[in-house]
């Protein structure tokens, strides 16, 4: 009496039919599938813009048909809204959350290497938020972002000029200078990453802290992190 043949559900089929069975594709929830519509039209919109990316080219890259795009986002526009409402409160958490106790200059310290740390960590996100929204009711833009972490920084100041007899009233002007510098010289750092990040940091805060007229020579950090 002949034994068996033991069958492997991903091998070829027993006796007489030697097509390979089609391993079983596992379906992605509809939780899962946005998530990674998202994050391929994170990775396309910061290579090619918004006007160069297609629902098509989002769709072959996922796997699927248009309409399941559609059916997520309602369109190539509704998913590059939520890509970048994600980078904004993501990039406003980071600089917001480091901004913890310390000496005024190292709170400046701390709020630039946020915006750099996002830069190195999230560059996909900083290059779709640095580029001009095409779709005016998109949730914000990088100028609107600015100014939300400018709103943080105002409280700051505004103590800090109080503390030393100057105008508290004049904290939002300064605070819009500040986190603009760090903001343009991020987006200049992106592409040139020299120098080091911690250096960068130090000649943003050399330069807000002294002023052109009393800048050090060598500027050092003074908080704990050194890189």
């Amino acid at each position: 009496m002949m034994e068996p043949v033991a069958t492997d559900p991903n091998s070829a089929s027993p006796a007489g039919n030697d097509k390979p069975r089609r391993a079983r594709r596992t379906r992605m929830t509809g939780a899962e599938r946005r998530q990674q519509l998202l994050e391929i039209g994170r990775t396309l919109f910061a290579a090619k813009g918004f006007e160069g990316t297609s629902v098509e080219e989002i769709a072959a890259k996922a796997g699927v048909s248009k309409p399941v795009v559609y059916e997520h986002f309602g369109g190539k526009e509704g998913l590059y809204a939520v890509v970048v409402d994600r980078e904004m409160r993501q990039l406003l958490d980071m600089v917001t959350g480091s901004l913890t106790a310390g000496h005024p200059r190292e709170l400046c310290e701390q709020a630039a290497f946020a915006l750099l740390d996002y830069i190195e960590e999230y560059t996909d996100g900083f290059r779709i938020l640095v580029r001009d929204s095409p779709i005016p009711q998109s949730t914000g833009s990088f100028a609107s972002l600015i100014s939300d972490i400018a709103t943080q920084v105002e409280d700051i100041l505004g103590r800090e000029f109080k503390n030393r007899g100057f105008d508290p009233k004049l904290a939002p002007l300064y605070a819009q200078a500040l986190v603009g510098m760090v903001a343009l010289t991020g987006q200049w750092w992106l592409d040139a990453r020299k120098p080091k990040k911690a250096e960068v940091a130090a000649h943003l805060v050399n330069l807000a802290w002294h002023g052109l007229d009393g800048m050090e020579a060598n500027p050092h950090l003074i908080g704990r992190r050194k890189a």
